[in-house]
């Protein structure tokens, strides 16, 4: 078979750090058809067969193993190895490797190179060895080559190169050059390169490294960093040992190369082709001439040097025009040049400078391969123009572009070692943290990107991230966003971790965080985050004692915070220390120090504030006289003179209402007004500047009776409270006021000022993240319990009802209203619009999944990050809803239900609302039908219903002492009084209004009547003929109700019927700690389970296996319950009220996270499962409302403690009652578990105590 070959071309690769040689071929038709490479695998044939005169058979063995990339294996070394062996050289060849040393000492602001490490292979004992970091290569080749590796690379003209090479001149012609390899941190450098050259007798040889400033195509030779002149002898001295060859010194340092020469061998033809000759040309001269003269500058700083540098770089750019290959790296040369005289002050125009560098990078985009080194140049430029001139957006534009280029350089390369460095980002990480605070988006958005150059352990970050904090928290201060000042506390709390005790700037971080905390406790009432900012005032004034610089700082930011807690707490302690703090700052700023204003300022508020608890004249007339000389040190253009202003107003307010003197309050209103001449319509301190105007008005209202002045009052209080940027607590504050001075002066819009109440409420209350949370928000400001009645009465006193109704709904229940919305049936809006319906369903899952999970988080840094999370999950469910109320049947999705939508809970029956208010107490009836009716109940007051409920819960407390046949006489005495006064009007006009008898009523008291047993209302006498008279549950079927809208909503899920299934929960032996055993509850289990009916499937568990997880199952599995155990209300966290079950309790938080839309009917025989806490009554917060709101349509529940002795009598009287007769094919109806609770505590009346008949109450349908 005969066999042709045609050789086109041979490639080198790095395989594994060095290049070995690949062969590709086709079998075409029996025959080795190889690309038309001829010439060079000719040259290579006849090489192994001519220079080491091997026969055929032992060449094709070799070219195998060659075309196989088999060329560097232990079977090619074995084939050369036996031939030479059995075939002794004729000449001498050697081979070379070079190897790299320490790094010198760089010149500032100097720039380096990548670094590319080059891996090395294991020796094989055929082989010749291999010496660590060098790889010697033995192509069988009549030549000496060397593998080359250097150290102590320094580049004379300080210029940061793109990578190193290795030159070798042969009789003054240069034959052979190396990879351009990257510059590692430590200036050294690994090649791996294999050379080849010819061993003519005594041949000058001279060795040359270059810096090469591309690593693409090359313009020039680069600039010559070494070069040494040697003879072959020289070489040949060394043997086969690692020799360093030095060269001239740079910079100090001497850089080297380290050589191993190793024999081969071959015939004497020196017919070889050189490999790479370099091309001579114009261009190229000039480039290098401009290298060589640039160098000379740098070292010896001749501007003439310079100059000729600058018009040598200038001719290249000449000769490269517009698409020129080598346009860029012209740009860039002289471009470098240009600046390091600017540097030296032999160049003035750095604009032109930069403008090149930035065409340059325009060239290079990214992938470039020289990209890298183009940004880092225009950073240089940018850095330098603003070093000199200031400008802020030079600045701005290097951190963009280190944001870029850092993530390009390696570790470990000499340009990331310089980029990264002192003079490098650093410097633009600095002068971006110097830069004035920017609030704006695109402000904030430098500084993330400023944070993102500075990663954890860089020394830079925590003052970067107080720099972000600093903004983010000004952009609050702008547009009231609570995300960004939870974002600037993150931002706070972490730069203060990162400054552990003895680190310098502790203090200051820890104040800054503080002093944030301070400012979200202003907006959102939490009181956690007030002690936490003054521990930590503390701790930053503990580092700062006297004679410390910045001790004055400390002292007016402690005494802030301690201003801040006594307005909300009113302990005088904290305002004494305050005062002292702000007097001692004052010393430590006598006149003439920069800040003295501000301390006259905070020390004239401190005396003002206690002034107005304490009304010691010496403190007003003191705090305005402060006021005064702070402002006479601020300049009309201070920005914090507005605070001054409409501060002095306030104390000027304060002395007209004690001296009536005229021109205090005119000054104090011409105070204000141009406190608003400097701020935006939108600035948050216009707030305020409105909150003293409508001070100052209504003052002079006051004392001068002018209708204008009370007009002009009002429309301040309106744009306070209204104003977008101020925090809920202070706009609830600022309404809820508003609304108490329009009763006050029976102005028209009171009913407009508690609309904007509860819209504020609600809106704050949603952004809190947990339940818990909620209800603290709620109860933290301060007069907002009293709102939903007092808003009720002023409709009702205005003859408007129906307002009066969704007023009273509106403002009750709030907490249930909100968790309720996130429940909200939607089988019409899926029928509409099926994926809006998804895509609300989904949100209002995450919001509920975010809010539990937050309830268990306790650090507080987890905490803000939930809280913005949720907030981020609220807006996007608000954005759904808003969708949804465009849609044209659902315009009132989720708003708050008008008088007709509540009308719906009167369907089987009146609702009885009954409003307890300090202007009046009454009751309104809800019809089944048409307009509500008002009832008017002159003889009971607030004072009296207060009053009630507290002898009504001593007489409860009396009863339970007492044996079960003496009297409850001081119990009757007061079911008179509710009867005679309150239920007695009420049931009037049902009877002869409305004419309703012997039917089913539903009552929802608020406030104080919530603690008052209106359904056990009697009169106890006789009637003139000596029947009994008719009590309440004689004539009425008595239901509670927490709210109309809970009646509505399990109304509405009662279409929801599935087949029953009856659970009894029992715990008689709770355990240790919590509570007596309860004896009869076993007994209890079993007559219930007697008397459920055999359709049900029951269920019951009791003991050991009744705990918290064992209840909850069966609570979500069964749709009938009946729970006997201890339970217990917990007064001051009504979510904490609990069921005791063996291990751990049942809570009221654990039930309502729960959603069971099939559940019907739950027996809660345990004690207090219907009374809420007295804080906040009309959130209606008990066991009983809960398990309504997590699917239990009908409910009894209990006011107060239960007798286990006699429960077990009602519990029988009522399930005889609940299934009377039922047969096989029966329902199981939870609507009858009124009527049966009546009629049961009728059965017992012999039986049973009175105090424990009533204790008994039902809620629901």
């Amino acid at each position: 078979m005969s066999t042709t070959m045609s050789l086109a071309k041979v490639w080198y690769c790095h395989l594994r750090g060095f290049p070995t040689l690949w062969f590709s071929f086709l079998l075409l038709g029996g025959k080795i058809i190889l690309p038309p490479w001829h010439r060079q695998l000719n040259w290579t044939s006849h090489h192994f067969r001519r220079e080491l005169f091997m026969p055929f058979s032992t060449l094709a063995q070799i070219l195998l193993l060659v075309l196989v990339g088999d060329l560097h294996s232990q079977r090619l070394c074995d084939h050369i190895s036996v031939y030479r062996a059995e075939h002794p050289p004729t000449i001498r060849k050697y081979a070379c490797s070079v190897t790299p040393r320490s790094q010198s000492p760089t010149k500032p602001n100097s720039i380096r190179s990548p670094h590319i490490i080059t891996p090395i292979f294991p020796s094989h004992s055929s082989c010749p060895p291999l010496y660590p970091s060098s790889i010697l290569i033995i192509l069988l080749h009549r030549n000496i080559m060397p593998v080359i590796r250097g150290k102590n690379i320094l580049v004379p003209s300080w210029r940061i190169p793109t990578g190193i090479y290795v030159s070798i001149n042969v009789d003054s012609r240069r034959c052979w050059k190396s990879a351009i390899s990257v510059l590692s941190s430590d200036e050294s450098v690994a090649w791996g390169d294999t050379v080849t050259l010819p061993s003519n007798a005594s041949p000058a040889l001279s060795v040359e490294i270059r810096a090469s400033y591309e690593l693409g195509r090359m313009l020039g030779g680069g600039e010559v960093i070494g070069e040494l002149q040697m003879s072959w002898d020289e070489l040949l001295d060394h043997g086969d040992h690692p020799f360093d060859l030095s060269f001239p010194a740079v910079r100090g340092v001497q850089p080297s190369i380290t050589l191993k020469v190793a024999v081969v061998h071959a015939s004497d033809d020196q017919n070889a082709a050189l490999v790479d000759p370099l091309v001579d040309c114009e261009i190229a001269r000039d480039a290098d001439a401009g290298h060589a003269r640039f160098a000379s500058y740098m070292n010896n700083e001749n501007v003439s040097d310079l100059n000729d540098a600058m018009d040598h770089f200038q001719l290249v750019l000449n000769q490269c025009p517009v698409g020129h290959p080598d346009r860029a790296t012209a740009l860039t040369n002289l471009a470098w040049a240009c600046l390091q005289g600017y540097i030296q002050n032999d160049v003035e125009d750095i604009d032109t400078t930069t403008s090149l560098f930035r065409d340059a990078l325009a060239l290079r985009p990214q992938h470039h391969p020289d990209h890298p080194l183009s940004l880092y140049n225009l950073t240089e430029a940018l850095n330098w123009r603003h070093d000199k001139n200031g400008t802020a957006g030079d600045i701005h534009e290097a951190a963009q572009l280190y944001h870029e280029l850092l993530p390009l350089c390696p570790e470990g390369t000499y340009l990331r070692s310089i980029a990264a460095g002192e003079n490098g980002v650093d410097y633009v990480i600095v002068g971006c943290n110097g830069l004035p605070t920017d609030a704006s988006d695109e402000g904030i958005h430098l500084r993330r990107v400023v944070l993102e150059l500075c990663p954890l352990g860089h020394r830079l970050r925590p003052r970067t991230l107080d720099m972000l904090a600093h903004a983010v928290e000004a952009r609050f201060d702008q547009h009231g966003s609570i995300d960004d000042l939870d974002t600037s506390i993150q931002l706070g709390r972490e730069a203060v971790s990162l400054c552990p005790e003895g680190h310098a700037d502790r203090e200051a971080y820890l104040n800054n965080l503080a002093f944030s905390l301070v400012f979200r406790s202003q907006h959102q009432g939490n009181p956690d985050d007030l002690d936490e900012a003054i521990s930590l005032h503390e701790a930053a004034l503990h580092l700062c004692p006297i004679a410390h610089e910045f001790r004055d700082y400390s002292l007016g930011n402690l005494g802030a915070a301690l201003v801040n807690r006594y307005k909300k707490r009113g302990d005088i302690r904290d305002m004494t220390r305050a005062i002292t703090l702000y007097r001692e700052a004052l010393t430590l700023r006598p006149p003439g120090h920069l800040c003295r204003d501000t301390t006259l300022h905070n020390l004239a508020l401190a005396l003002k504030t206690r002034y107005d608890k304490s009304q010691v004249s010496e403190d007003l007339n003191e705090a305005i006289d402060l006021y005064r000389g702070s402002l006479m040190l601020n300049g009309l253009d201070h920005p914090e003179r507005h605070r001054t202003l409409y501060n002095l107003s306030s104390a000027l307010c304060s002395r007209f209402m004690q001296t009536r003197e005229n021109e205090d309050i005119e000054e104090a209103i011409a105070l204000c007004q141009e406190s608003f001449a400097a701020l935006s319509s939108l600035h948050p301190a216009r707030h305020f500047g409105y909150m003293r105007l409508q001070g100052a008005y209504l003052s002079r209202y006051q004392i001068l009776h002018d209708p204008a002045d009370l007009l002009l009052a009002v429309e301040n209080f309106r744009l306070a409270s209204r104003h977008p940027t101020q925090g809920f607590p202070q706009r609830i504050a600022e309404a809820i006021d508003w609304a108490r001075q329009a009763e006050v002066y029976q102005h028209e819009s009171a009913l407009e000022a508690y609309q904007v109440c509860f819209e504020l409420f609600d809106s704050h209350v949603m952004t809190r993240s947990s339940i818990i949370s909620r209800r603290e928000a709620a109860t933290a400001v301060g007069g907002a319990q009293s709102l939903p009645v007092d808003a009720a009465s002023c409709a009702i006193r205005r003859d408007n009802l129906r307002h009066a109704v969704e007023l009273a709904e509106q403002g009750r229940g709030q907490q249930w209203s909100l968790a309720s919305r996130l429940r909200n049936p939607v089988e019409d809006l899926e029928s509409a619009n099926p994926a809006l319906a998804h895509n609300y369903l989904e949100l209002s899952k995450s919001i509920s999944n975010a809010a539990q999970s937050s309830a268990t988080i306790t650090d507080r840094a987890a905490a803000d990050r939930a809280a913005i999370e949720y907030r981020r999950l609220t807006r996007q469910w608000e954005a759904a809803v808003a969708e949804i109320r465009h849609l044209p049947a659902f315009s009132r999705f989720l708003l708050p239900p008008s008088y007709s939508d509540l009308q719906a809970a009167a369907r089987q029956g009146p609702v009885i609302i009954l409003i307890a208010s300090q202007y009046s107490c009454s009751a309104i009836i809800v019809p089944t039908s048409g307009d509500p009716h008002h009832v008017p109940l002159p003889s009971v007051t607030l004072t009296d219903l207060t009053n009630l409920k507290d002898r009504v819960a001593r007489a409860i407390r009396h009863a339970s002492t007492l044996g079960p046949k003496v009297p409850r006489n001081d119990l009757i005495v007061l079911l008179r009084t509710v009867w005679d006064d309150i239920m007695l009007p009420i049931v009037n006009v049902l009877r002869h209004d409305l004419k309703l008898k012997y039917c089913r009523i539903w009552l929802c008291p608020t406030a104080a009547f919530t603690s008052i047993p209106l359904h056990a209302a009697h009169p106890f006498r006789t009637n003139q003929d000596s029947s009994r008279e008719q009590c309440l549950e004689d004539l009425y079927i008595c239901s509670y109700t927490p709210t109309l809208s809970a009646l509505v909503r399990s109304r509405q899920m009662m279409k929801k019927r599935v087949t029953p299934s009856f659970a009894t929960i029992g715990q008689g032996q709770p355990g240790a700690g919590k509570g007596k055993a309860l004896k009869a509850v076993d007994s209890e289990l079993e007559l219930v389970h007697k008397l459920v009916p055999a359709i049900a499937r029951h269920t019951s568990i009791s003991g050991d296996a009744a705990t918290r997880a064992g209840a909850l199952e069966a609570l979500q599995q069964n749709t009938w319950v009946h729970l006997a155990c201890h339970g217990k209300q917990d007064p001051k966290q009504p979510y904490n009220s609990h069921f005791v079950m063996r291990d751990e309790d049942l809570t009221l938080l654990n039930i309502i996270e729960r959603d069971i839309p099939h559940a019907e009917f739950a027996f809660l025989s345990a004690c207090h499962t219907a009374v809420g806490d007295e804080e906040t009554p009309d959130e209606v917060i008990h066991l009983a409302a809960g398990l309504q709101f997590s699917g239990f349509k009908s409910v009894i529940g209990t006011l107060w403690q239960v007798d286990d002795s006699v429960a077990k009598h009602v519990v029988k009287a009522f399930y005889e009652n609940m299934f009377p007769d039922l047969k096989d094919g029966g329902v199981m109806d939870c609507t009858r578990a009124a009527w049966a609770l009546n009629r049961a505590t009728h059965a017992v009346k012999t039986a049973v105590p009175l105090e424990q008949r009533m204790v008994f109450v039902h809620i629901g349908v």
